[in-house]
């Protein structure tokens, strides 16, 4: 090869190697972003792996999105609103293609939930509750008010909220979810195009297979049945093509974290003692 065909040989090479790394990161930018804010059930603190087994990595592989998380165990839809302060956060929403908020949960678990249980099973009485409901329909409201001013445009997937518990326990939490699914349900209703609702209470039904040990989070299969609930809402609205989630990486459900559990179903048992020696005591009055 002459000195002449050398440099012409070199020119063509570095062209095409500037045209390889152009290439990349338009390929990359070209997919949409799926952003995910929230709480622990978002966060995925039902696995021992939560980064690589969340319902929303699975969503954002199924679908091949670029794919940021954002949420964080123990948040409440007044952390949340804190947290769309954050310029991180609050510039990913912006970019945000997909936005999928899981949130609500905490706040009935972290407001006084002793005595909602106590109200609810010994007294039958539900108005802590429904103040509860009226604060989040409040705040839902402001989220996705802010969502919307930093970006008009991205589609917003609310998720519904699951009963993890059984019995006596389990009639109260019945009543909590009923009440902030009915709030969603109201919210999407009067404000049309806004949010998609992602039914996930009506998928994580099996108390023993989809919730693990601490049995308020979802488990491994839990969070795949999420994720097929938000493939499926996103092909039903033209946001995706697959049904059928890819599992990269298989969850791992976390252990030994059932503590809380136990002592909140000792309470439970407590007060439905309260409950029955409370009505007898009614009976003898009557």
């Amino acid at each position: 090869m002459t000195k002449k065909m050398r440099s012409v040989f070199s020119v063509l090479l570095a062209a095409v190697l500037l045209a390889c790394l152009c290439a990349v990161p338009a390929g990359a930018a070209a997919r949409p972003l799926y952003v995910v804010l929230g709480d622990s059930i978002a966060y995925g603190s039902g696995l021992s792996n939560p980064t690589e087994a969340v319902y929303g990595r699975i969503v954002a592989d199924t679908n091949r999105y670029a794919y940021e998380n954002y949420a964080v165990p123990g948040h409440t839809t007044a952390n949340l609103l804190r947290r769309l302060e954050n310029d991180t956060v609050s510039a990913a929403v912006g970019r945000a293609d997909i936005i999928s908020i899981s949130i609500g949960g905490n706040n009935f678990l972290l407001g006084d939930l002793n005595g909602i249980l106590y109200d609810g099973i010994v007294k039958e009485d539900f108005a802590r509750l429904d103040e509860i409901t009226a604060t989040f329909y409040e705040d839902l409201g402001t989220i996705v008010s802010t969502v919307r001013a930093l970006n008009p445009k991205a589609a917003i997937l609310l998720q519904t909220l699951y009963n993890p518990q059984t019995g006596y326990i389990g009639d109260v939490y019945q009543q909590g979810a009923d009440r902030l699914n009915g709030a969603i349900r109201r919210f999407a209703a009067a404000n049309p195009g806004e949010i998609l609702i992602v039914e996930v209470a009506q998928v994580l039904t099996d108390s023993d297979r989809d919730f693990a040990e601490d049995r308020i989070h979802p488990s491994a299969a839990g969070n795949e049945k999420i994720a097929r609930a938000v493939l499926r809402t996103l092909c039903d609205n033209g946001l995706g093509s697959e049904t059928e989630p890819v599992i990269n990486a298989p969850g791992r459900d976390a252990r030994g974290a059932g503590m809380f559990t136990t002592f909140v179903n000792l309470y439970g048992r407590f007060f439905h003692v309260l409950a029955v020696i409370r009505n007898i005591l009614r009976g003898l009055v009557r």
